[in-house]
């Protein structure tokens, strides 16, 4: 691109590159950015989100009465990062924690809001904890879910990067696959001062998240100052997912994975930043869900959709054991993983009456909440109010390769034996076990620990009003049909990545910045090279891209 000299190159241009530019355009930086994919996928895996953001000490928390803090929201973030390794690959992500946690308390909402961006009033309660006030998992609601989810998000940042397109300030290079960092001497210390990679054939009319062909029809050369990697994660990479896979805490990988982000989530730049001379960390911390279920109407190679569950369900494990408290739906995602891994399986399942899927199960994705996404109040009213689950509920009970509906006990066990990977079902050793359950709804408190967890949430009244289902017996009939999923291990987000300062400069293997080289959202595990520890409190991917790109623009825009 000889007509532009850049001041930046950003390195994708998904939601933390959209945020980086946006940021370098308000102080009249010239940006190029770049990205393997065509121009109707910018935004990344942004788009296809849900929207959740995590708020601290919100206006609609405080609404719907809720007590929040940013003393009590990092004691639930140190409690649930478990940093253990301070003394060295935890030093930035520690940083990270406590300053992500203060931007969520002081400033993220503002900062959106200034651009249009709003939330819906109620606040969602995700990631409910291990058990314990300084452990794992969320005190109280923290989920604030965009008014127009996923677009959304990308929207509020989109426009103003546009706009700078417009004004010459911005210059996209769509299909340009980055293969190297270009790297100098200059006085007498290792610069990055550009990008060397391979130039991808035109591909316009694909749809955003089709898997797009590699073939290589040229290649390409570009310098600035400094380069920005916002190239997001592992997630669709099996391989290397499998090879960091932390077998002595988790177990072992899993066989069967489906992937919940597009092909294009390769980590290619995380072993090409390496091999320029920054530092990874944390490799053997990720995030994958244990609600996966195949799309059946995919549009990337393996397409997964994550449950999103209130309290209810029953999980079995692939034997048909309940699983131990407290590994209820919604509750510890890395807890519950390690517990199914356990059995030498890996998938496991719910059961569950028609009563709650119609109240409990919400699906991830933008597409799959049309209401929400839309911003169409009257559509969206109808869908949650109405009788009936949500229509994309619904077709996932009636077209998806994961569901079993039936009328009673041994019909149900039946069809879930059809579509084991594992262990033929016996259906008394699950009714034993159901009906031991229902006879502790005989009176109003009880010993049940999951029974306990449900009384509580619907003291929140978000999850009174339209999240959890009034306490019922599953097999008496008075909850409709009964239901099975069979839940399967869905890839998401890498938690560790190229280790930033505050500032988002990469940090080399001496501890030192690279001079030249910045990193943020997925790829510098979301700040720091992990911000989140071991586990996420989730409505923080999103946020975490939107902090470390501002923080990465904002660095930039003062050099």
């Amino acid at each position: 691109m000889t007509d532009f000299t850049p001041d930046v190159i950003v390195v994708g241009a998904g939601l933390a590159g959209l945020v980086t530019t946006h940021e370098l355009v308000k102080a009249g930086k010239r940006v190029l950015v770049l990205d393997q994919e065509n121009r109707n996928n910018l935004g990344g895996q942004a788009f296809w989100s849900l929207g959740g953001l995590f708020f601290v000490d919100s206006p609609e928390q405080r609404r719907m009465g809720i007590k929040d803090s940013y003393e009590l929201a990092l004691q639930d973030w140190l409690g649930s990062a478990g940093f253990d390794r301070l003394d060295d690959e935890d030093r930035w992500g520690r940083r990270w924690a406590e300053a992500y946690v203060r931007f969520a308390t002081d400033t993220k909402r503002d900062y959106l809001r200034e651009l249009g961006l709003r939330v819906l009033p109620i606040v969602g309660w995700a990631e409910r904890g291990s058990g314990s006030a300084d452990g794992h998992g969320n005190s109280v609601p923290r989920f604030h879910l965009t008014w127009g989810t996923g677009p959304e998000v990308v929207r509020v940042f989109a426009e103003p990067v546009l706009e700078g397109e417009r004004r010459g300030l911005v210059r996209f290079g769509f299909r340009h696959q980055v293969d190297e960092l270009l790297t100098e001497e200059v006085g007498g210390e290792t610069h990055v001062v550009g990008v060397r990679g391979s130039l991808l054939a035109p591909d316009d009319a694909l749809e955003r998240g089709v898997r797009s062909s590699r073939e290589v029809v040229g290649d390409f050369e570009e310098r600035s100052a400094a380069v920005v990697v916002t190239s997001g994660g592992i997630g669709h990479n099996h391989d290397l997912i499998r090879a960091n896979w932390p077998t002595e805490r988790l177990g072992p990988a899993p066989e069967h994975l489906i992937s919940g982000v597009p092909a294009h989530v390769d980590g290619r730049m995380l072993g090409i930043s390496e091999s320029a001379g920054a530092r990874i960390v944390n490799r053997d911390r990720m995030w994958a869900y244990t609600e996966g279920i195949h799309n059946w109407d995919p549009i990337w190679p393996d397409h997964a959709i994550r449950i999103i569950p209130g309290p209810s369900s029953l999980w079995f494990d692939a034997n048909g054991d309940r699983l131990a408290p407290p590994n209820f739906p919604g509750f510890d995602s890395i807890g519950t993983m390690k517990e199914i891994l356990a059995t030498g399986h890996d998938y496991s399942w719910f059961v569950l009456t028609q009563r709650i899927i119609e109240k409990e199960f919400a699906l991830s994705g933008s597409e799959q909440n049309p209401d929400i996404t839309g911003k169409d109040i009257a559509v969206m009213l109808k869908a949650r109010l109405a009788k009936g689950a949500p229509e994309p509920v619904e077709l996932f009970k009636q077209r998806g390769e994961d569901f079993v509906v039936a009328d009673n006990l041994d019909d149900l066990v039946a069809g879930m034996n059809k579509i084991a990977r594992g262990p033929q079902l016996a259906a008394d050793h699950l009714r034993r076990q159901i009906e031991a359950r229902d006879r502790e709804l005989d009176n109003a408190f009880s010993k049940d620990l999951q029974l306990m967890a449900i009384a509580n949430a619907r003291r929140s009244r978000t999850d009174k009003l339209i999240r959890v289902a009034p306490p019922h017996k599953f097999l008496d009939g008075s909850g409709g049909q009964l239901i099975a999923v069979r839940l399967n291990i869905l890839t998401r987000k890498t938690l560790g990545g190229l280790e930033t300062n505050l500032d988002s400069q990469v940090m080399r293997a001496d501890g030192t910045p690279f001079p030249g080289l910045y990193a943020a959202g997925e790829v510098a595990g979301f700040g720091g090279g992990g911000v989140h520890g071991y586990n996420a409190l989730e409505g923080t991917f999103l946020g975490g891209c939107i902090f470390s790109g501002r923080a990465a623009g904002l660095a930039l825009a003062r050099r």
